[in-house]
């Protein structure tokens, strides 16, 4: 059971980031959408148990992982406003209606709440300087720039990050997991590589110099996009001086990087937190 594996109250006070989009690799592993959001559940679960804070990055779309999060936290977390942080860049939050976010802080209630951020990533109240209506896109260095201030935000506001799944391709900015482990490296937390899902998580995984000999390239991908190649590349450097932090032994970090279990993520994850927070 998941509330076995944290004692209660185990991560009170702490505040624990989620970095989580879907994976290119999964059907290929034999996986699909619905394992990968069943491990979020489960990871999600597991934070919620230990009477931690999980706060999540992302956009207010109907198709992605937010409305997810908000019911399992809603089905599962605690009544009361620290279980869920919503944190939403400003070029996210402009381009939905302002009843969504509205609608989306009614549904999560009294488990959480929804933070809007200015452009440079400053908490603003969702109304500020706008109506109804959504607001053209930035142009793409504005919202390159608007999106690693929310990251940056969240980083200053974490204890450490959970990563699984990550996209390839397509990035609106920099490469967001990247990014985020980056921050995460920096800022010398512990940063939680569930590369079983394969995508972004297990290249970064790889970058780090764990073992993921088990996910051979994909022959049908096309070359990697420059952004990310060099974001890696950033993330070998910067290991070199911000050893990666888990709390784990060589086995259990091997065996994060493989699996795809939802049970044992979150069992490997809560050990190596368990050894973090003792050692405070």
């Amino acid at each position: 059971m998941i509330d076995s594996l944290l004692p209660r109250d185990a991560l009170k006070n702490v505040c624990l980031g989620l970095s989580a989009s879907d994976s290119p690799d999964l059907a290929r592993l034999g996986l699909d959408r619905r394992h990968f959001k069943l491990a979020l559940g489960e990871l999600a679960r597991l934070v919620l148990a230990g009477g931690g804070t999980l706060a999540w990055g992302g956009h207010l779309q109907p198709d992605g992982l937010t409305p997810f999060l908000v019911d399992e936290v809603v089905r599962y977390g605690r009544k009361d406003d620290d279980a869920l942080l919503v944190c939403l860049a400003w070029c996210v939050h402009r381009e939905v209606p302002l009843s969504t976010i509205k609608e989306t802080q009614e549904r999560l209630g009294a488990h959480g709440r929804v933070v809007c951020l200015s452009r440079d990533g400053k908490e603003i109240r969702p109304n500020t300087d706008r109506l109804e209506a959504p607001e053209p896109e930035p142009a793409p260095l504005e919202k390159r720039n608007q999106l690693t201030a929310m990251r940056e935000y969240l980083v200053k506001n974490t204890q450490g990050r959970l990563m699984i799944g990550g996209k390839r391709t397509g990035f609106q900015g920099r490469p967001g997991l990247v990014e985020e482990a980056l921050l995460t490296l920096v800022a010398k937390q512990p940063l939680y590589l569930a590369a079983g899902f394969g995508g972004a998580t297990a290249d970064i995984a790889r970058a780090a110099g764990l073992n993921i000999d088990w996910l051979t390239p994909d022959p049908q991908a096309e070359t990697m996009e420059a952004a990310l190649s060099n974001g890696l590349a950033d993330v070998r450097d910067t290991l070199t001086t911000s050893p990666l932090i888990t709390g784990l032994d060589s086995a259990d970090l091997t065996a994060l990087a493989c699996t795809p279990r939802p049970s044992e993520i979150a069992t490997l994850v809560s050990r190596g937190l368990g050894q973090c927070l003792a050692g405070k």
